[in-house]
């Protein structure tokens, strides 16, 4: 599956930003450059946080990561979920209070889950800012993000509502709403995997690293992070419409939690050696 950006809207614009985007060229221009370099730690004041999650066929997900890597499992199964947030102030900490003056676009990752506990490999990144998109794309391996047409993420009361449409581009589609509820339990497949909704939410919550293949090396970009997830501040969600032709109708219904705030830092970001 190609991770390469396709813009939403066609037409010369579109096809310039996808040459910038896309290029070899510029990567290996700013990884000469940026690995003699410090790492500039990134922050945001990340709120409205909401995760689903599926348990889907683990032997087909496997073949969506590179050999080398395995996936965490239970019973022929593996948990698949989007993230979705807004930023606050995201940049890097040397801004310090200057950051919070920085825009803050909304964000979704798609990911699976590591054998190893606390690592995560990013399927799919989208961004709603196009500036964000190409940034990422030209200064960073970690996070080839996609632009799509539309992309709301909305919180309104007890209610969340996220909406990606990729139009004529890469991005992938959602459409979600959750409610918060009482109710703490776990879909059937959920709870044959984890013993308490506790413990589902802290494995699929908090990480400490990230990484995604870079095709044009055949090697791993890797990104330290730090999640500090509240746990007890986490809030259950009851999920109502969801479509999501990634997953598919199959796979039922998510688990869905959401967190209301966490300080997110990027620490560090590398290229690893050949799989």
């Amino acid at each position: 599956m190609t991770n390469d950006y396709i813009h939403p809207k066609e037409g010369l614009a579109g096809r310039l930003l996808a040459k910038l985007a896309n290029s070899r060229r510029i990567a290996a221009t700013r990884r000469a450059i940026l690995s003699r370099l410090p790492f500039m730690t990134l922050e945001s004041d990340v709120r409205d946080v909401v995760y689903l999650t599926w348990m889907v066929d683990a032997a087909t997900a496997q073949a969506m990561v590179p050999p080398g890597l395995k996936l965490w499992q239970r019973n022929g199964l593996t948990p698949f979920s989007i993230l979705t947030y807004r930023h606050g102030g995201f940049g890097p900490t040397l801004a310090g209070p200057a950051r919070k003056l920085l825009p803050s676009p909304l964000q979704s990752n798609w990911r699976l889950y590591l054998e190893e506990p606390g690592k995560v490999y990013f399927v799919r990144n989208v961004m709603d800012s196009a500036l964000h998109a190409l940034g990422t794309r030209m200064f960073s391996d970690i996070l080839p993000t996609h632009l799509p047409a539309r992309f709301s993420h909305e919180h309104d009361g007890a209610r969340y509502t996220t909406i990606i449409e990729p139009g004529a581009g890469s991005a992938p589609q959602l459409a979600a709403e959750a409610s918060v509820t009482t109710e703490r339990t776990l879909p059937p497949a959920l709870a044959q995997a984890f013993d308490s909704w506790d413990e589902a939410v802290a494995f699929l919550a908090c990480q400490h690293e990230a990484m995604i293949k870079i095709p044009a090396l055949g090697r791993m970009a890797v990104s330290e992070i730090s999640l500090p997830i509240p746990l007890d501040e986490v809030l259950p969600l009851a999920p109502g419409r969801v479509d999501c032709p990634m997953i598919g109708p199959r796979a039922g219904s998510p688990f869905c939690f959401a967190v209301p705030s966490v300080h997110f830092k990027v620490l560090s970001e590398q290229v690893e050696i050949p799989l």
